[in-house]
This record gives structure tokens, sequence and C-alpha cells, in this order.
């Protein structure tokens, strides 16, 4: 599998056997009706559903420390990785979280998460991320097999508490 890099290089394609080119580009207002359908894929998968909205996903891409990543084979998106940066003080640099990372559950097992992983890997230099991190459910050991492949470790217990929303 070879990656070829554009004069833009924020924008891959990946190349698979099959010769399916993958097009990972960076999220525009015009893909949050795909982003919402892909983020409630995942949500099931950890016994939740998702209240994201189109409306939500326009403020989410409003914001400065923060993107979505989207693969395509041709004009069809299959994929997501929506991720944000943060200062962090231990590592005295940059601190990237990956927040969702999605594929269409009928384009699984052809790239995509591999295709947007290796995205954002090449960004981080750019970012001064000194940290690339991530939460996973414990049960989902497909993810972690995939997250494992791609050089992440069990490194920290991360503990969540929710609140109701105010809207």
């Amino acid at each position: 599998m070879g990656f070829i890099g554009y004069a833009n290089p924020y924008i891959m394609k990946h190349t698979r056997p099959t010769h399916t080119q993958i097009l990972i580009r960076e999220a525009v207002p015009q893909n949050a009706g795909t982003i919402v359908t892909l983020i409630r894929q995942l949500a099931p998968e950890g016994g939740e559903q998702s209240p994201v909205s189109e409306t939500y996903v326009l403020h989410y891409l409003s914001g400065i420390n923060r993107k979505i990543l989207l693969a395509q084979r041709g004009e069809k998106v299959e994929g997501l990785l929506s991720y944000s940066v943060r200062p962090d003080l231990f590592h005295a640099g940059n601190s990237v979280l990956i927040e969702e990372l999605v594929v269409d559950e009928a384009c699984r097992g052809a790239g995509i998460g591999s295709a947007l992983m290796s995205a954002l890997l090449g960004r981080l230099p750019d970012l001064d991320c000194r940290e690339l991190c991530l939460a996973v459910m414990p049960n989902n050991d497909r993810a972690i097999r995939f997250y494992r492949k791609h050089g992440f470790v069990e490194e920290a217990l991360f503990l969540e508490r929710h609140f109701a929303s105010k809207g």
C-alpha cells in the first residue's frame, strides 16, 4: 500500500490492490449531514445514542483547534476522523486527541481507517504534537487491535462524567 502526496500535504490518496483510491480531505460545512450519519453509526456500538445534529457539527467545524478529516472514494464519504489540539504542560507541547474515528459499516476492512490515521499522523509534526491520545471502549476488541497496529499502547485510565445538555 503506497501513499502519494499532493502539493497540499493534507490531501493523500491511498491505493489499494483493487486500485480503489481513498481521498482524505478536511470536512466543510456542506458535509454536516454526512458527518451526523457516520457518528450515529458509531453510537450504537457503545450502547448510547448520540445527540449530534447538523447544527452541532457546524459549531464543531467553526472551532480553531479542531478538525474533521473525511475519507471518500468517488463521491461517497466512507469514514471520518475528528481531532482536537490542546497545549499540554507536562509534555511542553501540543497534545492531539482523536475524538472519533468511524468508518461506514458497509466499508469496514477496506483500509479507510488506516488511511485516515496515516493522514493525521502526517499532520502531527506541523502541529508541534508531543502526544497523540484517544479513548476506546474496553470491549471494542476490533478497535483496540486497530489502534495497537498503529502504535498505540495502554498508558492511562480515562474516566468520564456525563452532564445533561442545556438545550
